[in-house]
């Protein structure tokens, strides 16, 4: 048991938040700028003043303990806020005016970066942006282990620890091949799905789970045993080539059926869809900052795409 008079130390704390997150000693050292030796003396200092087993090392690994699960939360938030702290007495406390890492999930990132990369540096011109595309199970670990502020995902994440910032809803567009059928349509019935080959993207994607809550929704129960994509590229190649069709989002129609291969359809109303936010650690404490963000890129968004705002224009 912790002695109650210990506090601990916020260089204990950083040696634990960054070894959790690299899982590597001379990576997290690095990164801290510090020695290996320096390192493992501040999580030694930290484990003995709580009394408690954080990190397990062994000749090949390094990994959190069950106690170090359990704590690594709150080791983040008070991380988080004394990085906080110190911007504020620098004289530096808007986020938006340095460093943001930012993740965004594979369906969401080739149809709204470049207009993303392009218009931020207008409206927020101190934001140095440094972009992770990854999948939503992943980012969201990222958030919580630090390693980044904030991630552009379907929601609701439905995840602990997790604020969310509702940016734009957007409809689902059925993809065909030229000269199909349907093509070109803009009242298909979901039902429809039943009778036609819908590829999917591999397990992890969340645009797979909403193409399947879709057919759900529909009384459809897809024929799963078709060609399955791990990028909405690679579905979309799959669908010009005949091999069936897809679910794209509204954002994603002009960048895939430029090049005359695909064509699409319109479902009836109430159109199925999904709605894009912005996420991040509600430990950060940057509420507000993070709004005027997730005003801005959906604000950039709408510029290129039919979506419906969900976050009102913020002054920046």
């Amino acid at each position: 048991m912790p002695d109650k008079t210990y506090q601990p130390s916020l260089a204990g704390l950083r040696a634990f938040v960054t070894l959790a997150r690299k899982h590597n000693f001379g990576s997290a050292a690095n990164e801290l700028g510090i020695s290996q030796p320096s390192l493992s003396q501040a999580l030694a200092a930290l484990e003995a003043g709580l009394g408690r087993k954080l990190i397990e090392r062994t000749t090949r690994r390094v990994f959190l303990t069950p106690e170090g699960q359990t704590l690594l939360p709150k080791a983040i938030a008070v991380t988080d806020a004394a990085d906080d702290f110190l911007s504020a007495a620098a004289g530096a406390d808007d986020p938006l005016s340095g460093a943001v890492r930012l993740g965004v999930i594979p369906t969401v990132a080739p149809y709204i970066l470049p207009r993303m990369l392009r218009g931020l540096p207008a409206r927020l011109p101190g934001l140095e942006l440094r972009v992770v595309e990854d999948q939503t199970a992943r980012l969201l670990t990222a958030l919580r282990e630090g390693s980044l502020d904030v991630a552009v995902l379907a929601l609701p994440a439905e995840a602990g620890g997790i604020a969310e910032i509702p940016m734009y809803d957007e409809d689902f567009v059925l993809a065909l091949p030229v000269g199909h059928p349907l093509a070109g349509r803009k009242r298909v019935d979901p039902s429809t799905l039943a009778d036609l080959p819908l590829l999917l993207l591999d397990e992890g994607h969340c645009l797979r789970d909403q193409a399947l809550e879709v057919c759900r929704l529909a009384g459809v129960s897809p024929d799963l045993g078709h060609t399955r994509a791990a990028s909405l590229a690679t579905a979309v190649q799959c669908v010009e080539g005949g091999l069936g069709v897809t679910l794209i989002p509204e954002t994603a129609v002009d960048s895939e059926t430029a090049a005359g291969e695909l064509a699409i359809a319109r479902f009836t109303a109430p159109r199925p869809g999904r709605r894009i936010g912005l996420v991040y650690r509600a430990s950060s404490g940057r509420d507000e900052p993070y709004r005027r963000l997730a005003a801005v890129i959906a604000g950039l968004v709408e510029e290129i795409a039919p979506v419906r705002v969900a976050t009102p224009a913020i002054p920046v």
